[in-house]
């Protein structure tokens, strides 16, 4: 309310009322006031009056929401149903214009000051997270391997002549594809074995696509001596930072690179970091001109949910908040590696030391597999049946072809890796309760399988090829494990 709709209000209202009103209302317009001052986060985070006072300031700056306005384009914010209305606080418009992502939009103001503000903030987090030196970055309404592609494609203006990215191995599809999708020829620079871990071995660092954040064995790449390389021969360097911002070494690999080599730009899942729905992703840089670049790169306007989710998200937590969180996922990583290894000792097991690897942990699996081969297969399966989510089992021998590049050993980033090993990762958001469940139900599960009961194999191969059809066995333990859980978890609040 302005301050003559405040001053007619008082003829209404006990003008005492109306002032002690219009306090409140201020403070929240300070708090606005600073954000756009400073285009931070800000230290603690906000209440959700405060967001959705600013999310509605911004949505009637556009078009769509004037009173009156009348469109006669073929793009005039028009939505059918009030939900989905309701649903993106009415800014419509999504960001950016035909030929440029990060560009202002005539009709939506609002929706152009949320994609300014949003990139803004995000910088700051990602200085806060460890990259202190980042110059420029942008929120792309696209997952991690599309954005690498969108940089792989601007760096074809630039060296129209390259045809080969230069690519250690990780085994994850979408990296592969990124390049391939560019029209660029991967060249595949297998791993070396060092003790437990997987690393790019010093005599074939030349790379263009590397790695931070990936599957335990495999760990990050050495990120320093790639930079100085591709420094040295004016290479380009692209980092897959998918969900390194969570991880002070991620980042630090990043900043160090970038401070005694060249790192171009790296990308960043939304969802993994900062716990948004999947859909967007950040590309950064160090060179602001270089980050412009791959804005204009993208086609056309974007969707401005991956921006509003994100901004809402980090002014929901505040920079303390996100601080937090970083601190409490390190603890519970700590706390994953210690039960997993206790654990794995109890069954005859190990866990691998891939101490470089600040996130994913891995557990052989070599007893059960000599035990019966078809074991580490079931073990996935009887864990997903019993609720387990993001627990990998990664079985000798795979073979997988990715758009026409056939990987031995597919999932172990090896060609042949000594064993087969179960994944479990500490990402943002986990607690130590997850933990306690996860290893109680790996427990039973290895458990089971080591009984060495041949009369079951065929009931646990039944429910990893449908994990529909469940068995009457496996759903009262599933149930009695429920309700002992449920009784620990309401004692503890």
């Amino acid at each position: 309310m302005n301050s003559e709709n405040a001053s007619i209000s008082e003829r209404i209202v006990s003008p005492s009322y109306i002032r002690q009103g219009c306090q409140a209302r201020r403070t929240h317009e300070q708090l606005i006031r600073l954000l756009l001052e400073k285009g931070k986060c800000p230290e603690d985070g906000w209440d959700e009056s405060t967001i959705e006072l600013f999310l509605h300031e911004l949505a009637i700056m556009d078009s769509n929401n004037f009173l009156g306005n009348c469109g006669v384009g073929e793009r005039e914010g028009r939505v059918f149903s009030s939900l989905v209305a309701r649903r993106h606080y009415r800014l419509i418009h999504g960001i950016g214009r035909s030929g440029d992502i990060a560009a202002i939009q005539p009709k939506a103001a609002g929706s152009s000051l949320l994609n300014r503000i949003t990139n803004s903030v995000v910088l700051d987090m990602l200085k806060i997270a460890g990259v202190k030196t980042v110059s420029s970055c942008f929120v792309v309404p696209m997952a991690t391997g599309m954005s690498l592609t969108l940089c792989f494609l601007t760096l074809r203006q630039k060296r129209p002549t390259g045809k080969y990215i230069i690519w250690p191995r990780i085994d994850q599809k979408s990296c592969f594809k990124s390049m391939i999708t560019a029209g660029f020829e991967p060249v595949v620079i297998e791993n070396l074995l060092e003790g437990d871990e997987l690393q790019l071995g010093p005599e074939n660092i030349l790379c263009v696509h590397s790695t931070t954040s990936c599957f335990a064995p495999r760990v990050p790449d050495r990120l320093e001596e790639l930079a100085m390389i591709c420094d040295k021969y004016g290479i380009p360097h692209i980092v897959n930072n998918a969900y390194g911002v969570q991880s002070s070494k991620c980042m630090h690999l990043i900043q160090q690179g970038a401070r005694i080599g060249r790192i171009d730009a790296f990308v960043q899942s939304l969802d993994k970091n900062f716990m948004v729905p999947v859909g967007g992703a950040i590309i950064a840089g160090f060179n602001e001109s270089f980050v412009q670049e791959i804005s204009r790169m993208y086609p056309g306007r974007a969707s401005a949910s991956p921006s509003l989710d994100v901004l809402i998200t980090l002014l929901s937590m505040g920079s303390k908040g996100y601080r937090k969180l970083l601190q409490e996922r390190k603890d519970t990583y700590t706390y994953l590696a210690e039960e997993l290894k206790t654990l794995a000792e109890a069954h005859g097991e190990r866990l691998l030391k891939t101490t470089h690897n600040p996130i994913s942990l891995a557990m052989s699996l070599q007893g059960i597999d000599q035990q019966n081969d078809k074991a580490v297969t079931l073990l996935g399966s009887m864990l997903f049946t019993r609720q387990v989510s993001g627990a990998r089992v990664v079985p000798l021998g795979n073979e997988q072809t990715v758009s026409g590049h056939v990987f031995k050993g597919f999932m172990s980033h090896a060609t042949e890796y000594p064993c087969p090993y179960l994944n479990a990762a500490a990402a943002i958001g986990i607690t130590k309760q997850d933990v306690d469940l996860c290893i109680k139900r790996l427990d039973k599960c290895l458990k089971n399988i080591k009984k060495g009961q041949t009369d079951q194999s065929e009931k646990l191969e039944t429910e990893s090829e449908n994990p529909a059809v469940i068995s009457e066995d496996t759903l009262n333990e599933m149930a009695e494990s429920f309700n002992e859980e449920m009784s620990i978890g309401l004692k503890g609040l």
